[in-house]
């Protein structure tokens, strides 16, 4: 008698042991995919796929285990939240330059104003350009004057002479490509302020709704 008792106490000892061991690591559960709920002591096989819950002694959610996937599976995943993330970046940075745009531009006469000052840069690069031209000219007439008396023979001219009438040349290419490069500076700044008044317009209107509805 005194031998069974021992080891109904060993036994009953044990039992306690691992009872007080599930108790401290707390109960997983979950439902798998037919529909069936399943209780365990450690993070069960058949719900990998899905989340778990793992339960204190008392019945209260202790955490919640999330899906385990494959190694595709994260890759994809991971690709998955690479992409939000970078759209919560270019949202962000959208609303910032917004922000900027709104600061720099509170009203559209700030902004004609500025688009006018540019431009003005422009026109005043491109008088410049044709004051040259036309000093160009000048000395090109000159230059021909010079150069009647070697008319049926170019070649005789002085050697100064033929290379101030090629300098005068090459200077009169420079300026026109110089002109056509500002004139298409002149259409990108025009270019871009249209394309921020576009968007500024409906920052504007937002502006206002938001005060109207103070």
């Amino acid at each position: 008698m005194p031998g069974i008792l021992s080891a109904a106490l060993v036994a009953l000892g044990w039992s306690a042991g691992a009872f007080a061991q599930t108790n401290a690591q707390g109960i997983y559960t979950c439902i798998d995919s037919n529909g069936r709920r399943i209780t365990s002591d450690r993070p069960i096989p058949e719900c990998l796929d899905r989340e778990q819950r793992q339960l204190s002694g008392s019945g209260l959610v202790r955490r919640v285990l999330p899906p385990s996937y494959t190694a595709d599976e994260r890759a994809q995943l991971d690709a998955q939240r690479r992409q939000e993330e970078e759209q919560r970046a270019r949202v962000a940075e959208e609303k910032r330059r917004d922000r900027a745009l709104l600061i720099r531009y509170p009203t559209q006469a700030s902004h004609d104003k500025e688009r006018a000052e540019a431009l003005g840069q422009i026109d005043e690069v491109v008088n410049a350009v044709n004051k040259r031209e036309r000093a160009l000219e000048q000395q090109r007439k000159e230059i021909d004057t010079e150069m009647e008396f070697y008319q049926r023979d170019p070649d005789k001219a002085p050697t100064w002479l033929r290379r101030k009438l090629e300098d005068n040349q090459q200077q009169v290419l420079v300026q026109k490509r110089f002109l056509e490069e500002q004139a298409l500076e002149k259409k990108r700044i025009n270019a871009r302020f249209d394309e921020e008044l576009v968007k500024l317009r409906q920052l504007w209107a937002g502006v206002a709704a938001g005060n109207t509805n103070r």
